[in-house]
C-alpha cells in the first residue's frame, strides 16, 4: 500500500474511532436512567454491565445499552490498533515495532474489555480479566501518545511533539487518582481514556492536513 494511502486511510480510522467512542458513550450514558448516570462518579465500564440493579462499590448499575458501550469497547481496540499500525510508517526501526506493539496490545485488551464485562454478578475471572486488560489499555495507548512525541526522528512539529508527551503523561497521571474519592472516580478515569481519543483525533487531523507526514530518517529511531 502506497505511504500517502496508509497516512490518509490511518488518519481517517483515529478520527472515526474517537467519534464512535464518544457517541457510543453519550447515547448509553443517556438511557441510563435510575439512578441518572454521573460521568463524574461512575466509571466508563459501568455502561457495559448487562446487570441492572447490581451494586458495585456503592455504585448501583443499570444500563439499558449495554450491548452498545461493550461494542464500542471492541470496536476501539480494533479501530486504534489498525491506525496506529497503519500510521508505523512515520517511525523505522525499534521505534516503528514499539508502536505497532503497543498498538496491538492495547487492540487485543480492549477487545477483552468488550467481551468481559465489569459485573460482580458474573464469574470471578470475568471482572479480573477486564480490569486487568482495561489497565493495558490505557497503558499501551497513552505510551503511544507519548512516543508520538518524544521520537524526534518522526519529524513532528514541536507543538505536537509537546501535545503527544503532555496528553500521554497526564492520561497517565490522572488514572492514578483514580481511587482517590468515590465522586470523582469517573472523572479521572476519563482522565487516562480521553487522553488518547483527544490524541486520536488531534493526529488524524493533522494528518489528513498534511502536517505529520515527512519522510523518517533511515537510521534507527530513538528518544529525543
Amino acid at each position: 500500500m502506497p505511504r500517502n494511502v496508509r497516512l490518509s486511510l490511518g488518519a481517517v480510522i483515529l478520527l472515526l474511532n474517537a467519534v464512535q467512542w464518544v457517541a457510543a458513550e453519550a447515547v448509553s450514558a443517556a438511557a441510563w436512567t435510575a439512578p441518572p448516570y454521573s460521568y463524574a462518579a461512575n466509571y466508563i465500564s459501568d455502561l457495559g454491565v448487562p446487570d441492572c440493579g447490581a451494586l458495585f462499590q456503592g455504585r448501583e448499575l443499570c444500563s439499558p445499552l449495554h450491548p452498545l458501550m461493550n461494542m464500542s469497547f471492541a470496536l476501539e481496540g480494533i479501530l486504534f490498533a489498525t491506525g496506529v499500525v497503519l500510521l508505523s510508517c512515520l517511525a523505522t526501526g525499534r521505534a516503528r515495532r514499539a508502536f505497532v506493539a503497543l498498538a496491538v496490545a492495547h487492540g487485543v485488551a480492549m477487545v477483552l474489555v468488550g467481551l468481559f464485562h465489569g459485573s460482580v454478578d458474573g464469574p470471578d475471572y470475568t471482572l479480573f480479566i477486564h480490569g486487568g486488560a482495561a489497565a493495558v489499555g490505557i497503558l499501551c495507548a497513552n505510551t503511544v501518545a507519548i512516543l508520538s512525541g518524544a521520537l524526534r526522528s518522526l519529524g513532528a512539529p514541536p507543538a505536537y511533539r509537546a501535545f503527544g508527551i503532555a496528553v500521554g503523561v497526564l492520561g497517565l497521571l490522572s488514572e492514578a487518582f483514580v481511587g482517590a474519592s468515590a465522586s470523582t472516580a469517573g472523572l479521572f478515569e476519563r482522565g487516562g481514556v480521553y487522553s488518547w481519543l483527544l490524541w486520536s483525533a488531534v493526529t488524524g487531523t493533522l494528518l489528513l492536513a498534511g502536517h505529520l507526514r515527512r519522510r523518517p530518517a533511515t537510521a534507527e529511531s530513538a528518544p529525543a
